[in-house]
């Protein structure tokens, strides 16, 4: 089954010449079945960048998916237009009497700032009280996924001297997660930031790690009490992602005068004039994959009970 998506997203044509299964409006009306309601809380600053990140991943599931683009209501982007964002996304006030089977909340360019000193904080603290009574499983990913653990459990998030760039060898800490079904043993992952979540405060919080990295630290801590995953890394970049963030740091940089490290283990033979390959596209379908299939697994099929119980069919 494909993804539902409004025929004028550029997402849709996107990922129609990619082969994703895609479906109007209309042809998805037809279809007798309910479809799973996902919403994408996008906070990045290129949002139809990762609208076609994250809409090329849900869409790989063989269930139809309704696919919601939500904002923060007092929020205004500057990198995308005004008339997509009017066409396409909602604010989180029009929403919250909505109820979803599945909500992802992105990263953000702000991780120098205390959460409690970001303008929006206050209505995202909302949306996270929110997700406990409306949505059935909400995936927190890099800030997003560091500013939920800060919100439930209380656990900081470290400035780094130095920023985390490139990609790095992760460790699957639980094979026998639903949530990693399929995962070798060890992967490579993208890793983009200046800020870091720690070992032992996850574990001292009672949160089991799934993937965890000795050069990077965790990256995939699972909150069953929450309904919640949080991934610190970025499975959903594209192939060349980090090269656009690396060319935009060079740029900034002869302006700045700052010092800016190449991505590691990206670049053949750290090349920058070689297209890097990507070595972790697998391991993001599997896991937005191994997450859809368990919210089919569990959510209710009536919507209004969502928040109220969980319906496991593996039981």
């Amino acid at each position: 089954m494909p993804i539902k998506l409004p025929r004028s997203l550029p997402a849709y044509d996107v990922l129609s010449t990619e082969g994703v299964m895609v479906m109007g409006e209309n042809a998805a009306s037809q279809q007798d079945i309910r479809p799973l309601r996902i919403g994408l809380l996008n906070l990045m600053p290129r949002k139809i960048q990762t609208e076609i990140q994250f809409s090329r991943l849900i869409g790989s599931s063989p269930l139809q998916i309704e696919f919601s683009l939500i904002r923060m209501t007092g929020h205004e982007a500057r990198n995308t237009s005004a008339d997509h964002m009017e066409e396409f996304y909602r604010p989180f006030r029009e929403v919250r009497d909505e109820k979803f089977d599945g909500l992802i909340i992105t990263g953000a360019p702000i991780e120098h700032l205390p959460f409690e000193a970001v303008t929006y904080w206050d209505e995202l603290c909302e949306v996270f009280e929110w997700t406990q009574t409306h949505v059935h499983s909400t995936f927190g990913v890099c800030w997003g996924g560091m500013a939920m653990i800060h919100y439930f459990h209380g656990v900081r998030k470290h400035l780094l001297d130095q920023k985390l760039f490139g990609c790095y060898r992760h460790m699957n800490f639980s094979p026998e997660s639903p949530y990693l079904r399929g995962f070798s043993d060890d992967f490579v992952m993208p890793v983009s930031r200046w800020t870091e979540m720690r070992r032992p405060e996850i574990e001292a919080a009672g949160l089991p790690i799934l993937l965890h990295s000795d050069e990077v630290g965790p990256a995939l801590v699972e909150d069953p009490s929450h309904r919640a995953l949080y991934v610190f890394n970025h499975l959903e970049y594209d192939s060349g992602t980090l090269d656009e963030e690396y060319r935009r740091d060079l740029a900034a940089s002869q302006v700045a005068g700052a010092d800016v490290l190449m991505p590691v283990n990206y670049f053949p033979f750290d090349d920058p004039a070689r297209a890097p390959q990507n070595r972790w596209r697998s391991h993001a379908h599997l896991l937005y994959g191994n997450w859809i299939s368990e919210i089919y697994l569990t959510t209710p099929f009536d919507m209004g009970r969502i928040g109220q119980e969980v319906s496991d069919l593996r039981r």
